[in-house]
Order: structure tokens, then C-alpha cells, then sequence
């Protein structure tokens, strides 16, 4: 079991209801006097283990006692695509299962649920030599985390890994159960589940049904839970105090102000231009055929909302303003420590981490990672052979033996690739590498063959046999020897890169160590001068936000927090012809059998960012009242800086998915047995 603890006091440079918390560290103190909220370790417990996280970059709950999850459409999204064949269109059609037999099983999901957390920082560190140069650092914190993993893997049978939190100064142990047999049971049309399309995307109000239900199974039989959410069949109203728990990805609110310059300058202009290259691509593949639109759609939807996320991110950096409360601070900190004799060394700190940008500028285009199906699979194979020859202590992150499972499932996955897509973007990928490293350049000219990157794309993909399960299980079974002996194509490739790739990733840890070892000092300069900061920066593990259901104004005009089904008909009716706003011919054949003022989406004040997508919203009892899918736009900058005055998480309300399942998807069965 979890052993809850709680911080004390409104934790410094906190506003609003920002915050992303531990589920070890909870704000006891600060929901008792803002909220009138006793947060018992029991409530805590009983949505900690309602709760999971998706492989694939998003999070879920448990919804009744027979293994049902709830999730959005989008993050199922990829699941959906692996299921679909070209007569079976599951994104766009929807699909219901009528029974346990109809349910699909996906080919590659797992799903993570949060049964401990163990704090591990004093054997962590104790295993890294304060003298330590970068490279030894790394080397020694990795094989200091691997034994801990293992052990813990041995003893509990369990996934577990080490997170790093407040930039360096804590270590914890998260222990999960998981669930690789995982099902499709429900998904609506992408017409409802994405109505509005890019013209509403991160707008609001919105009317969308962004959701899905799966359920885990365990030995062939649907999981038997004892940690679940009830459903609360009420609709929300202005004010209500709600709690999401869910996995957000990455946020870099410790960020120096070097750092967010870095981001704003370099990483993210690059980021954009690689996005942006992709998202053409991506277009351009679909447009040769009703097939080829549907192989690309997944990933194309991935990269156009990635695009427009990080585009929503740098304008919020380009606003002069973003910077003014973040030098103030940091200005004072700097001027705080310098008063004081015992703390004036942690001021280094800010100098050290200002040289790293430069080596992160200069790491920037470093990377022979070509990103298609084929090729990554291929280098996780090759990586997998020569890491299994090693101590498990000196092994990557991701190939040690408590990650074995994980990995396996991953390159064992049965989703279908298609060798036309995998062309286009594997030519892509070479014709990049090509122009960052030059067509000169002795690792390209090898690549290349004497060929020109679209027909030595075409070579690789007519050779290989990749696609075949079988073939990438006797690969590994082989181990070494079969791996590098390989005559496959795209082994041939991943062998060739693999040293290169090995040299750049290497540089990359040992600039992240020295990041890891400047920001404890930040942290730890932060917790002397400020008190706790509250909650450490996202990893993509779970954590606990809160917040109010509230409204907001926008160009002067009052936005209500809730919408309903009636909206919806009548915003399809005003956008009547213009694509993305036709709901589906399901919802139009229902019509009549809708309760129309039946609550469709809402938004809340609570800190969200991406990787929430699929978390339950819950509420002071604890029962589901709805599932996070979205953050308006003025929630963009939220990776770095939070701001509840226009800044929303949207959901689907509980109520909505319910009315839909029971009168437009003829879901009574399915709707009757969540909660229980």
C-alpha cells in the first residue's frame, strides 16, 4: 500500500488552483482552507487505484467492477488504427461490441496502475560520487536506479521504475500492475468524437464526445476490480469543486529563464519545422487514395495537433510579458542567495544551467534516428542484442530486465505496417538526415548506397521482413549473434547506425545529468528561500489536480462552462457545409430520443497539460463527473507557467456520455453497468 503523506501550508509561488501533486504528497492544508476539503488517505487510495496510464501517452480509470476503462477517442486513437483494416474502418465508423466475443483485442496496449510509491533519493544519491564527472555520474546513477528497478521487479512481479522529480533532488520508486490484455469495447464516430475539427480544436465552448470504453482482461476473462469509480448521473454546476488524476507529460515550470529562452529561440522553432515537414508529408501520402488517407490518418492527427500545441507554446514564450514575473523571481532568488554565506554557492546553479543551453543548441540536429516503424524497430532489436550481453547495472534505460516485458510487448506488437507508408516516410527520414549531416558526409554516403534517398527508401522496404512477427521474435531469440548476422536490409541500416547513435545519445545524459545535478541545486535554493514549491514538474506519472468549475470572458463576452446536446445540433446547423461540422447520421437518427439539455462538456479551473487526456474528473466523493480531453487555448503555456484566469481543462461530462450511450448507440447494457 501507498503510505499518504500531505504538505503543509500554501506552498510558495502557487496561484490559483494551480498545481499537479504527488499522490504522496498531498495539499491537505491547502484544499482544507481553500475548499473546505479533507483529503483522507482512503479517498486518495481509492482514486489512485481507480486510476491508469496508457503506453501510449495518455491516461484512463476503471469504471466498473468487470474491467471496463474509460478513455478519449483520440488517445484510443492508435489502438483504433491497429484494429482497422481497409473494410473496417473503426476511427471514423465507431464500433459497439454486442458481447465478451465481439470485443477486439489490441495488439500492443498496456495499462499501468499505481499500486506504491517508495522514496529511494538518500540510496540514489549515496550511489553517485560527489566528484563525479558527468560521464562517470551517468554511468553510476544509472546503475544505482537499474539495481533498485530490479530488486523491486523480483520481489513484486510488478513494472517499476525510478522518477526523477524536482529537477534532481528527489527519487521515487513507482511500483505498477499492469495490463497488456486490453480490449475495445465502445468508440463513437471521429464525427462526434472530434466535431468541429481543426476550426474548434483547443476553442471553447465545445461539443465533443472524446470518448472510448476498453476493458482489461486477465487469463482470457475480463479483470475482476476491486478499485473502481462510481458515476455520479448529475450534471455539474458553476462552482463545484472538482479533482482530476491522471498522467501529465512533461512541464518545465523550475525552468530558468536561460532555459525558456533556449526553448523559445531554438528547441521549439525546431521542433515546428520538423513538425511542419511531416505534417506535408503526411497530407501528401494521404491524398493518393481513400486507403492511403486512412494508413496516414493516425499519425497525421498526432503531428497536426502537436504542431498547433507547440505553436500555442511559442507564442505564449514570445509574449514579453510570459518573462516579467519569471526573471522577478528569479532575480530575487539570486539576490537572496547571495546574502547568504551558507547558500551563495547554490547560485552557480543559474550560470551552470545557462552553459548547458549552448551544449543543447549544439546537440540540436545531432541524431541518426530515423523515425519509421521499420528503422526504429530495427535499432530497439540491435540496441536489445548488444544491452543483454552487459551487466544488468550497465545496461540503457528501457533494456533492463524490469523493462524486459514493456519492450517486448512493443516490438513483438501485431499491429499491421504498411511497407507504401513506411517508404514515403523512411525516404523522408534519409533525405533529412542527409541535409543536417551533408550528402558528403561518410555515415550518409554509407546509407545511401550510391542511391538516392527515395530509391534507396524503396530497396530497403522490398528487402526487409520486418513486418513479419516471427522473423523479429527469431531475431531476438537469436540474441546476439542472429542479430548481427543478419542480412535483412534494415538490420544491415540499424547496425551501421547504431555507433553514432550510441555516441550521440551518451552526450545527451551527460548533458541531462549536469541539468539533473544544477536544478537540485535550484530546488533545493527554492525550498531554503521559498518553503516546499508544492509539487514537482510533470513526468508522466500520476498526480492529483483540483479545481472549480467556472466560466470565463474572452474579447469581452461572458463564456458559460457548460454546454449540452442542443448546442451541438445547433452549432452543426450554423456550420451547416462546412467540413468537420456534420455529426454523425447516429446522432441525426436520434435526435428525437436525446435529452437535449442533457450536459455535454464543461471546463474547470484544474492544471492540466498534455498526457492528462483520458483522466477522470471526480468529484469531492470521489465518483466520476467527467473525462479531461482538452485545454482551451489560453492553456497552452501551461508547460511552463500556469494561469487559471482564462486558462480551462474541457471535458466530457459523465451525464453526456451516458445520454449518448443509452440514446444514440443503443449502449443499454454497456451504460447500466458502469459505475458498478
Amino acid at each position: 500500500m501507498l503510505l499518504l503523506s500531505f504538505t503543509t501550508g500554501l506552498p510558495a509561488q502557487v496561484s490559483g488552483d494551480e498545481g499537479m501533486y504527488l499522490f504522496n504528497e498531498l495539499p491537505a492544508e491547502l484544499l482544507q482552507e481553500r475548499h473546505d476539503f479533507e483529503a483522507t488517505a482512503e479517498w486518495a487510495d481509492a482514486l489512485r487505484l481507480s486510476s491508469v496510464r496508457f503506453n501510449v501517452g495518455g491516461s484512463g480509470s476503471f469504471i466498473s467492477s468487470d474491467g471496463l476503462v474509460l478513455t478519449n477517442h483520440h488517445v484510443a486513437s492508435d489502438t483504433l488504427h491497429k484494429l482497422s483494416t481497409p473494410d473496417r474502418n473503426l476511427i471514423e465508423d465507431g464500433y459497439l461490441a454486442k458481447s465478451l466475443q465481439d470485443e477486439l483485442k489490441a495488439p500492443d496496449l498496456e495499462l499501468n496502475q499505481l499500486v506504491a510509491i517508495l522514496n529511494v533519493t538518500e540510496r540514489v544519491n549515496a550511489g553517485v560520487s560527489t566528484d563525479a564527472v558527468s560521464e562517470e555520474a551517468v554511468k553510476q546513477r544509472r546503475a544505482v536506479i537499474a539495481e533498485i528497478e530490479k530488486e523491486s521487479f523480483d520481489e513484486t512481479g510488478l513494472r517499476s521504475d525510478v522518477v526523477t522529480l524536482f529537477g534532481g533532488a528527489q527519487y521515487h520508486l513507482y511500483r505498477y500492475k499492469k495490463y497488456t490484455d486490453v480490449r475495445l469495447v465502445w468508440a463513437p464516430e471521429t464525427e462526434a468524437a472530434f466535431f468541429g475539427g481543426d476550426a474548434d480544436n483547443f476553442e471553447y465552448p465545445r461539443f465533443n464526445l472524446d470518448a472510448t470504453i476498453m476493458r482489461v482482461y486477465e487469463e482470457g476473462k475480463p479483470a475482476k476490480l476491486d478499485h473502481f469509480l462510481r458515476w455520479n448521473r448529475n450534471p455539474l454546476s458553476e462552482g463545484e469543486l472538482v479533482f482530476v488524476s491522471g498522467n501529465p507529460g512533461r512541464t518545465q515550470r523550475i525552468f530558468t529563464v536561460a532555459a525558456l529562452k533556449f526553448l523559445r529561440d531554438d528547441r521549439i522553432p525546431y521542433v515546428l519545422d520538423y513538425l511542419r515537414r511531416k505534417e506535408i508529408l503526411m497530407q501528401q501520402f494521404g491524398l493518393e487514395g481513400t486507403e492511403q488517407a486512412r494508413r496516414a490518418r493516425d499519425e497525421l492527427f498526432g503531428i497536426q495537433n502537436a504542431r498547433k500545441a507547440y505553436t500555442g507554446m511559442l507564442a505564449g514564450l514570445q509574449d514579453p510579458q510570459t518573462f516579467v514575473a519569471k526573471r522577478g523571481r528569479e532575480d530575487r532568488l539570486l539576490s537572496e542567495l547571495k546574502k547568504d554565506t551558507e547558500l551563495a554557492d547554490l547560485a552557480m546553479a543559474w550560470s551552470a544551467i545557462e552553459a548547458i543551453q549552448d551544449d543543447k543548441r549544439a546537440m540540436l540536429d545531432q541524431t541518426v534516428s530515423l523515425r519509421s516503424t521499420f528503422a526504429e524497430l530495427a535499432m530497439q532489436i540491435v540496441l536489445l542484442a548488444s544491452e543483454e550481453l552487459k551487466p544488468n547495472a550497465e545496461r540503457l534505460r528501457g533494456f533492463t530486465d524490469s523493462s524486459r516485458e514493456s519492450l517486448m510487448q512493443e516490438l513483438l506488437s501485431t499491429a499491421p505496417i504498411y511497407r507504401d507508408l513506411e517508404q514515403v516516410k523512411l525516404a523522408d527520414e534519409i533525405s533529412r538526415l542527409a541535409i543536417h549531416r551533408g550528402v558528403e558526409d561518410n555515415l550518409v554516403q554509407e546509407i545511401l548506397a550510391g542511391k538516392g534517398p527515395r530509391e534507396r527508401a524503396a530497396a530497403l522496404i522490398e528487402g526487409t521482413r520486418l513486418d513479419d512477427v516471427e522473423v523479429r521474435k527469431e531475431l531476438i531469440e537469436g540474441g546476439h549473434n542472429a542479430v548481427f548476422s543478419s542480412q535483412d536490409p534494415i538490420m544491415i541500416l540499424a547496425r551501421t547506425l547504431e555507433p553514432e547513435y550510441r555516441i550521440i545519445r551518451e552526450k545527451n545524459e551527460q548533458i541531462e545529468e549536469r541539468e539533473r545535478q544544477a536544478y537540485a541545486k535550484v530546488s533545493q535554493a527554492i525550498t531554503a528561500l521559498e518553503g516546499t514549491s508544492g509539487y514537482p514538474d510533470a513526468t508522466f506519472t500520476l498526480r492529483l489536480a483540483f479545481g472549480t468549475v467556472k466560466g470565463y470572458s474572452e474579447d469581452g463576452k461572458w463564456i458559460d462552462p457548460t454546454t449540452n446536446f442542443a448546442g451541438a445540433y445547433q452549432h452543426a446547423e450554423s456550420h451547416k457545409g462546412q467540413i468537420d461540422f456534420d455529426l454523425p447520421q447516429s446522432w441525426m437518427k436520434a435526435k428525437d430520443q436525446v435529452d437535449l439539455q442533457a450536459q455535454l462538456n464543461f471546463v474547470c479551473t484544474a492544471d492540466i497539460i498534455g498526457g492528462n487526456s483520458g483522466s477522470p474528473v471526480v468529484s469531492r466523493d470521489g465518483e466520476l463527473v467527467g473525462l479531461i480531453f482538452d485545454g482551451n487555448i489560453q492553456s497552452l503555456t501551461s508547460d511552463y507557467l500556469y494561469s487559471d484566469e482564462q486558462a480551462r481543462a474541457v471535458s466530457v461530462s459523465g451525464v453526456g456520455i451516458l445520454e449518448a450511450l443509452r440514446s444514440i448507440y443503443d449502449a443499454k447494457a454497456l451504460a447500466d453497468s458502469i459505475g458498478k
